[in-house]
């Protein structure tokens, strides 16, 4: 265990500052976010599904060589996986526990290992608790304005609908700040607390590309070319111009000007090619 000391409260991260219930003392072992970093709170139920497992590690994962710190709460579940896939994929990560720092008092205990596994990698644990502070049903709320306050965004990955992961998206809301949500089965009850805040107008999460969007970062999938189009004759062109937006068949022909027999000639070749597809009445470009 390393040092943990006081910040001043110059040190506070900068958006925390701004929040109109500030915590008025903070300690921290280990490091600050990086300067400059945009920092994303990923949140989400201690009871999570395979599928709430599987979008948390391939969205962290995805931000991977990007300037993102991945803040969270160091609970079990959806929690400790952002936290884990942070560290596999060489982001900082910092946890914000509902419990003071000290080994003892840390919460959960399980988790002591994986705040030393924070710590060695150049992350850091903050607490506006004393050290030797013990978690209680309230100390949770209180700590969830620090990781909505101190964040740029906030992804909410499965939680049932009376949640206190919800409480981090409320404030998140109240600061200012992006909330975004993973859509999962409707059926499902951590599913409730995604879709609600998705009605109530959160971002819609699919992958790391939406949060780097989220985060006003440049996605991954964004001035892709997987196609020179340079090798396409001047009729095919035509066609790939015209397929900026997917068309029906005839509507495609009319638009191009070429004749019925001819026009499906040429779709037949770029569609042999893999270039167009045709799915449920529309043609549409494939890359």
């Amino acid at each position: 265990m390393s040092e943990i000391r006081n910040l001043a409260p110059a040190e506070f991260p900068e958006l925390l500052r701004e929040i109109h219930d500030p915590p008025k003392t903070l300690r921290l072992e280990g490091e600050l976010p990086i300067e400059g970093n945009k920092l994303l709170a990923v949140v989400g139920s201690r009871k999570y599904s395979s599928y709430g497992r599987e979008m948390c590690e391939g969205i962290v994962a995805g931000l991977q060589d990007y300037p993102v710190t991945i803040v969270s709460g160091l609970a079990l579940g959806i929690d400790s996986i952002a936290h884990r896939t942070a560290l596999r994929a060489g982001l900082q990560t910092i946890g914000i526990p509902g419990s003071g720092l000290s080994r003892p008092a840390l919460h959960p205990q399980a988790h002591v290992g994986l705040a030393d596994e924070i710590i060695g990698s150049g992350g850091g644990l903050i607490s506006e608790y004393a050290d030797d502070f013990k978690a209680t049903q309230w100390s949770f709320p209180q700590r969830n304005r620090i990781m909505a306050g101190m964040c740029d965004a906030t992804l909410i990955i499965e939680a049932e609908k009376k949640s206190g992961t919800l409480i981090t998206s409320r404030l998140a809301t109240e600061y200012n700040r992006e909330v975004g949500a993973v859509p999962g089965p409707v059926t499902s009850p951590t599913s409730e607390g995604p879709l609600m805040l998705l009605r109530l107008g959160a971002t819609l999460i699919r992958d790391a590309s939406d949060v780097l969007e989220m985060l006003h970062l440049k996605r991954k999938d964004e001035d892709l070319t997987l196609f020179d189009t340079s090798d396409l004759t001047d009729e095919e062109k035509v066609f790939i111009v015209l397929l900026e937006s997917p068309l029906d068949r005839d509507t495609l022909i009319r638009r191009s000007k070429f004749d019925i027999s001819k026009a499906n000639a040429i779709l037949s070749l770029l569609e042999i090619k893999g270039l167009i597809s045709e799915e449920l009445g529309e043609v549409r470009k494939t890359f």
